[in-house]
This record gives C-alpha cells, structure tokens and sequence, in this order.
C-alpha cells in the first residue's frame, strides 16, 4: 500500500462519516518558492487523491500566508531594489510589488502569481485562501475574541511546550495577537491593556503612534502563529495536513498547536505528516547550495525546464515523506529519468506491482500523453547534432528506433536546457581539426588501430550490429589477440578512449557505435585522417597550447633534493594501508579555506567525503569524473570544518607542484591496489 493511502485509511478511520474531507498545505510568499517548499502540497495532493481513488469526497485546500509579516529581504529582491529593508514588519500583502516588469499588486501577489502559473503544469486543482483577506474580512473575528479571552490559558499551554521557565508577569502581559499599526504600518505593536470584555484593546507603537483598537469592528491584526494554525483548522475542518520535520519535533509546532486547538478551539488536530529536506545533487558546483554553479533559483518553475512534471512528482510519490531525496543537476538525473521510464513502461504493459502502479497513478498528470523516449539517449545525441530536430529524427531513423518530434519534443529542450546550464562539460562537439598532440603521443600500434578505424568507416557498408561488432575487433586484429587474451578488454577500452580524445577531446562519450553510426562520416573522417601534414590552423592551435604550457611551467622551479628512503616495513605493516581505487563526483570550493576542495567519491560501496589542499593546481572540472586512489582506512579528521574519510595519493614536488595521481578508467571504483 502506498504511504498516502496508509494515511488516507486513518484519515477515515478517524471521521468515517464526514461528507467531505480537506487536505490542507500552506506557504508564506517570503520570496519565490522553493522546489523544497513543493513538498508541502504535493504530500497533500496524494493524499486528496489517494482519498478519491477511495470513493471519498476530498479537496487540497492552499493557504497564502500573505499576512505574515516580511523578516527579511531575500537576495535575489534587494538585487533589484535596494531600498525594501524599510517595509520589514510590514505583511507581504502590503509591501509593494519590487520588480518594475511585473503587474503584481503587492510583494506577496508577485510571488504567489509566479508559484501558481508553475502548478497549472502539474494539473494540480486547489482551493486557494488569501489570510489577508480572511483576517481583514473579519471572518476570523470570533476566533481572535476567543483566544484573547482565553489568552492565559494559551500562554499556560505554550508554556508547557517550553523548556525555560517564564519569566514574573510574562503571563499577564501575554496576548496571543499583534496589531498592524495604521500609521507605519508594521506589526511592532505593545498592547498595553486589554478591556475586561476583551473587545477592546489600547496600544503602542514602536514608531511613536499610540492607539485604541476595537476587534469586533478593527481586523487588521493576526494571531501568533501557533494560534492562528489550529484555529484555521478549526474554520476549515482540516484533516490532514504535512509539515517540516522541525515542525513535528517533540514539543514543536504541531505538539504545541494539537493541544490548543482541543483545549482552546474544541477541535480534534488533523492527522499530521512530517516531511524531510529535499537536497540538490550538483556535481558541477563550486558550493552544493541549489542555486550553486549553475545559478538556478530553484522554484518549481525551473525544475520543469529539467523535469517533465511526472518525473517530478514521481520522485515526491516514491519516497516516503520522511524520506530525503536529491534533485539532480548532475548525470543523475539521466538516471532517474531512466527508472521513471522503466516504472511506467511495467505499468503500461501489466507487469507493475500495486506499490508501483500506485506511485506512477498518483504521478500523472490529466490531459498529458508521456512518450518514454531515453531521455539519456536525447541528451548524447542531441548535442552531437546541435538539437537540430530534422538531423536527430535521421539519426533516431538510422539506430532502428524510428522517432518524431512529437515522441521526443516534450524532452528536447529540457535535454538542451540541463547540458547548457548544468553539465557542460558532457556537451559532445566534434574538433575542428585534428588532434596532433593526441595522436604523436600513440605508439605505432595505437596509430595503426587510428587507421584501421579510418579505413573502415571510408569503405562504408556496414550497418549499426556490424559496426558494433567491427569496433572491438579492431585491436583484436591490430594486436593479433584472441578472446581468451585476458588483455584484450583493457586494449579494447584504450582503443575508444584515444578515439574519443581525437574526435571530442575527451576520454569517455556515448557509446562509440551510435555516435558514428549517428553522424555522418564526412563531419568526423578528416579527424582520423594523419595521412598529410599539419595545416597552417592546426600548426596556429598548437602553438597556443605550447604557450599555455610553457606558462605553466614557468610557475614551478628546480626539483627538490632526491628524499633519502624512509626505514623499511614489513609486508604486513604495507598490507594495513587498504589503498582504493575512488572516482571524483563532486568537487566544492570549503567557505573560508584558500587551499582545500571538499571532494564528494564513490568508492564502490557509497559515497565518502575527503578534504584536500589541492585547490591551487585544479579546477573542479578537471577532476570531476577522474578516478583516484585514496587511503580508504585513514583515521577520520576535521579540516577547515569538514570531515574527511581518507586521503588521497599525490606527487609533491617544486619542479611540477602537487600532481594528483589519477587512474585509468577502466579500473572499477572499490579496487584495491595492491
């Protein structure tokens, strides 16, 4: 069963006749709302849903919480007005709209406006409350009186929830709501005293302004938070309704707000759901914040230039709420893409369990047909052709999987938009000329394999199974190697390697076999040809290279003195030292550190964390993806505030600097050298 139908069930059980149930979810419009915030309405929407699939009558009801006041002014609002500091105190929906290309009303319109248009595209329906308008309304005027009347009661509640004691007279002087002052406008109030009725109030302004206020006729006031909550469960008859795990922390929000909403209000709480964080996995940020290297404002809006919004609620829908899970920025989500497609193949073709029909109903979104093109292939073969629709509908055509636009458009940009903004570096663009340096480092036989490949694709007549084939017999027949040669595979591996570093100036792309089968041959033939001299531009290219070189060079002085060796050890001692062969996730700048990167690895068992000063001879993007050897066994240390698991293997020397050493890639993650 489903975790929103296990909640779904209790929801009934509690109240089993009631005609209509209200799945309730709320945010403040502090700012544009975060793709984490997302979780708060998409754990209702399942359950609403999951209480319909039950033949119960149910209704996600959404709270702006536009009435709260504006704490502080977010990054991306004082960028464009430097001045909004001075409406601090103010509710949002009273703050003025900062952004001068919106027709947005208030601060609070803007970001609500901005956060709507994105759940259109989710199919998500809701029944939307504007706490302005209720509290100024007067619809909640009952409800205010009576906590003002019972505000001792409440205090005395609050107070149990505490772990200070009170302080002497803090109980008198408490009152459960704060006034909006009609001159500045702010809710920096001090009711000074209360009338015996608790109609009417005298008060205090930290501006000068003094006042009466009258709550039976005045409504621009709110109360406190763990008040207002349970008394709008109170007016609405909410529930369910999920909230942050600090919320559900013992004697947190939801603890204090269920035992005055039955002493004060008289109402049962509604059943409560806890949520966990939600991270973001970027491989290629300097800082593992979400709006990191890539500079994304992560709102729900522009995770839909990434996600097609199944994807996206599926990853809600399969993890339970008190599950942490990552948005991808990295290649990961070439990987969720690709369990997402295998789930909803298994239901489309009657083989799913009921968990996983489950997740993948509660994921779907009306009056949208999914076509489950790879969204990994789209991405390896769509840079190669520059997106060009027509190119990738031939290339799609000749790999026997025979897609159209319409299949794969709902997937093309967001395939664009992840490899522009997120993963650059996996952009697979053709040289523009050949790769001299790359090909006189080969040995003859490594050169001669470079021809044979030439050769061949010159020839033509092959289709996609033969070349898939012809391709690993090239260093088999180049080499004279049988099958049963146990070198063969790591000849094989070198092979594409130095093809890819010719072709794309890397050691790893799509699969060999597709991308020539995919492009035409004259686009990459010159590239493999060294059959006539260097041209005037490649002599030019290489030139600036030997430059770029020299100049490094220039940076490092005489070898150090030749260090005497050190005592000996005994085998046994060297067999302590568990030396593991580590590929690089994620490499981040360390906050404060001039010399450290906090390196993210896979060793072939999980994920470890090591710090390493090495951030003065690379860049992120020339470690990341390269394997290493580690230390794997090293006793943990704190460095510049990070703990790291290990160390990793490196030269240090005057003459070249600290030289990582790095490993070939065919060398599984979690190999021990020995």
């Amino acid at each position: 069963m489903h975790w929103s139908e296990q909640i779904a069930k209790r929801i009934i059980e509690k109240n089993p006749d009631k005609e209509e149930y209200v799945c309730a979810a709320g945010i403040s419009p502090s700012g544009s709302i975060h793709i984490g915030n997302f979780r708060d309405i998409a754990t209702s929407y399942f359950v609403a849903k999951s209480l319909r699939k039950m033949g119960k009558k149910a209704k996600l009801l959404f709270s702006w919480d536009e009435f709260d006041r504006l704490r502080k002014v977010p990054v991306n609002v004082a960028k464009v007005n430097d001045d909004m500091e001075k409406y601090i105190g103010c509710p949002y929906v009273d703050v003025p709209n900062p952004f001068k290309d919106s027709d947005a009303k208030s601060y609070a319109e803007y970001f609500e406006k901005e956060f709507e248009v994105s759940l259109k595209k989710f199919g998500i329906e809701m029944d939307f409350r504007h706490q302005a308008d209720m509290y100024r309304s007067g619809k909640y005027k009952d409800c205010v009186l009576l906590a003002l009347k019972k505000r001792k009661e409440i205090f005395d509640i609050i107070d149990s929830h505490r772990t200070q004691d009170a302080q002497e007279g803090e109980r008198e002087a408490y009152y459960p709501v704060s006034i909006y002052c009609p001159v500045c406008g702010k809710d920096t109030t001090k009711i000074d005293s209360l009338s015996d009725d608790c109609t009417k109030a005298e008060y205090t302004c930290k501006c000068g302004h003094h006042g009466s206020f009258d709550f039976t006729k005045d409504f621009n006031c709110k109360l406190a938070w763990k008040i207002d909550w349970p008394m709008r469960w109170c007016y609405e008859g909410v529930d369910f309704e999920p909230g942050g795990k600090d919320h559900a922390s013992i004697n947190g929000s939801y603890d204090t707000s269920k035992h005055i909403s039955k002493e004060i209000f008289g109402y049962d709480a509604p059943i409560f759901q806890g949520y966990e964080f939600i991270g973001i996995s970027d491989n290629n940020a300097s800082t593992g914040k979400m709006s990191g290297s890539s500079g994304l404002n992560l709102t729900p809006d522009t995770l839909l230039k990434l996600y097609q919004p199944e994807v996206l609620l599926w990853l809600y829908s399969k993890n339970e709420p008190l599950k942490a899970f990552n948005f991808c920025l990295d290649d990961g989500i070439l990987r969720q893409y690709f369990e997402f497609d295998k789930m909803y193949a298994e239901v489309q073709n009657g083989s799913a369990n009921e968990l996983t029909t489950a997740i993948i109903d509660l994921a779907r979104v009306e009056g949208r047909e999914l076509k489950l093109v790879p969204m990994s292939l789209i991405v390896q073969l769509g840079s190669v052709v520059d997106f060009n629709v027509p190119m990738l509908e031939i290339v799609f055509e000749k790999l026997g999987t025979p897609y159209k636009y319409d299949d794969f458009k709902d997937r093309l940009d967001r395939a664009k938009f992840w490899l522009e903004k997120c993963s650059p570096q996996d952009m697979n663009k053709l040289r523009k000329t050949r790769n001299w340096q790359i090909y006189e480092a080969l040995d003859d036989t490594e050169k001669q394999e470079i021809k044979e490949l030439y050769e061949y694709i010159k020839k033509g007549g092959y289709d996609l199974a033969s070349l898939q084939t012809d391709l690993y017999a090239i260093p088999k027949k180049v080499r004279n190697l049988t099958t049963e040669d146990k070198e063969l595979k790591a000849k094989q591996g070198a092979f594409f390697k130095n093809v890819y570093k010719l072709l794309i100036d890397k050691e790893k792309g799509p699969r060999l076999y597709l991308f020539l089968y995919a492009i035409e041959p004259d686009k990459y033939l010159p590239l493999l040809d060294f059959s006539y001299p260097k041209t005037k531009e490649e002599e030019d290219s290489e030139k600036v290279v030997e430059e770029v070189v020299e100049e490094k060079k220039a940076e490092y002085g005489e070898p150090d003195p030749v260090a005497p060796v050190k005592d000996e050890i005994a085998l046994e001692d060297f067999e302590k030292i568990d030396l593991r062969v580590c590929k690089i996730v994620k490499c981040q700048e360390i906050r404060k550190s001039n010399n450290c990167y906090k390196l993210t690895l896979f060793d072939g068992e999980g994920e470890r964390v090591i710090v390493s000063s090495i951030k003065h001879y690379y860049t992120p993007e020339q470690l990341i993806g390269k394997k290493i050897i580690v230390v794997a066994n090293l006793k943990p240390v704190r460095i510049t505030g990070v703990t790291s698991n290990g160390m990793l293997v490196a030269a240090t020397n005057n003459a070249c600097g600290c030289q990582v050493v790095f490993v070939d890639d065919i060398v599984p993650e979690g190999t021990m050298i020995k």
